[in-house]
């Protein structure tokens, strides 16, 4: 079943040319629309299904530092200050809250681990708080046990992935951008070796610059164009039970299971890193790159189905532009959630959380998370077509970096300085096998 999203309305015809076309309008596509579009750029955002259908709205909605990998964080805590300036110009709510997050545990190597991040990080100027057993104890009363100790991070926060991204997508076209769902980009047309056109079903927009931020399809797409993008995905479940469950805190995680208040008063519960790995055709082809990946998250993965080789996301086939492509056979991947995981789930948070077990369950779903090899996202201008930026394999991670990750495609685009360096997310990172630290899920 889908995950519960905010419908809007958008245009009902594409333009015959623009200053950029922005291909995807998940968390990071609307945001990059939306800092091109403020910047003044005249942007066009497709989407061939509805604004922030995927992943962008299947997530847990959690905005943070914490426990972020050193080449993510400076873009997390950009980001932070980012979603309340966005939130402020488009003048409705995203849902954004800097509730703080709270991470329990009874593992000393993992509170220790927690503890050597946090000094690396208050180094970078992050708030975070160690915190011993009273006070955990304290902080996770309504877990009703004691624990060893946690982490405290009361600057990082939650946002809504039910209505993020559909409200920034009114925040482009309130800056003048064009927004169009239900249409699929195809492919790129070129000239003189660059971009000069992306071709959709509609028709074609002339363009001198396209950003593909197609989440899970992007290394299909990129291929059409013999591109190379070391991507694979896994499939995540996740179910919320309904309104209630008063004094949990708005974001837990355990080992065991993870909590999220929800903007109905309900509670988003999952389990970090459990996953289905479902075959296609672009992980057995691209199974060397994530070998170091998938063995040391081998425990948290289970063999998946077929879902993911039918909806056809990661094909390696070459598809015409003038025919049906896969992206508008499948408009939107909505995969069934895995029915143990959910069992799995419900059950830990309803042993670790007493005011959850009368809660009825309200809505379960699945969504595929798209990973590069290292964990890490790319974000480059230069990845071997002119005029092409790729901005996709944000690992897990995505929703809350989103309007950084959005801010940095526009930087680059538009030649300003930088809010990060960019070094870490060059797509030509992977092109040996350097494949370098592992980021965690």
């Amino acid at each position: 079943m889908p995950a519960p999203l905010m419908p809007i309305e958008t245009a009902a015809r594409i333009p015959a040319e623009a200053d950029c076309v922005v291909i995807g309008a998940g968390i990071v596509g609307v945001s990059a629309a939306y800092w091109l579009a403020r910047a003044g750029q005249r942007v066009v955002l497709l989407e061939k299904g509805r604004v922030g259908a995927e992943q962008s709205s299947r997530n847990w909605g959690w905005c943070r530092q914490q426990n972020r990998d050193a080449r993510e964080l400076p873009l997390a805590t950009r980001s932070l200050a980012l979603w309340e300036e966005m939130t402020a110009d488009i003048g409705e709510d995203l849902g954004f809250r800097r509730c703080g997050l709270l991470y329990l545990s009874d593992d000393e190597a993992e509170i220790e681990g927690w503890a050597d991040w946090g000094r690396f990080a208050r180094g970078e100027g992050v708030d975070t708080r160690m915190i011993g057993p009273a006070e955990a104890a304290e902080r996770g009363a309504a877990t009703g046990k004691g624990w060893k100790g946690g982490v405290w991070s009361p600057s990082d926060g939650t946002a809504d992935p039910s209505r993020a991204a559909p409200l920034i997508a009114r925040g482009v076209m309130r800056h003048g951008g064009i927004v169009v769902q239900s249409c699929a980009a195809r492919g790129i047309e070129t000239s003189a070796g660059a971009v000069s056109g992306v071709v959709t079903e509609a028709g074609t927009i002339r363009t001198r610059n396209a950003v593909l931020a197609g989440g899970a399809w992007a290394a299909s797409f990129l291929h059409q164009l013999g591109i190379g993008f070391p991507q694979a995905s896994v499939r995540s479940s996740i179910l919320s039970v309904a309104p209630g469950a008063d004094g949990l805190p708005a974001a837990l995680h355990t080992a065991g299971v993870s909590v999220t208040r929800r903007g109905d008063g309900g509670h988003t519960l999952a389990i970090s890193g459990y996953a289905s790995l479902d075959p296609t055709q672009g992980a057995l082809s691209g199974a060397r790159h994530f070998l170091p990946m998938f063995a040391k998250r081998w425990r948290s993965l289970r063999p998946g189905g077929l879902q993911a080789w039918r909806a056809g996301f990661e094909t390696r086939h070459i598809w015409a532009l003038d025919r049906e492509t896969p992206m508008e056979r499948t408009r939107i991947l909505d995969p069934r959630p895995s029915a143990w995981l959910v069992d799995k789930t419900l059950s830990r948070a309803r042993r670790l959380l007493p005011a959850l077990k009368p809660l009825p369950v309200q809505a379960q779903w699945a969504g595929y998370i798209d990973s590069t090899p290292d964990g890490v996202p790319v974000i480059d201008t230069d990845i071997g077509l002119p005029g092409l930026t790729l901005a996709a394999g944000l690992s897990g991670h995505g929703f809350g970096i989103g309007p950084g990750v959005g801010h940095l495609v526009a930087d680059l685009i538009l030649g300003r300085e930088p809010i990060t360096a960019t070094a870490q997310y060059r797509l030509d990172r992977f092109s040996g096998r350097q494949w370098g630290k592992v980021a965690e899920f």
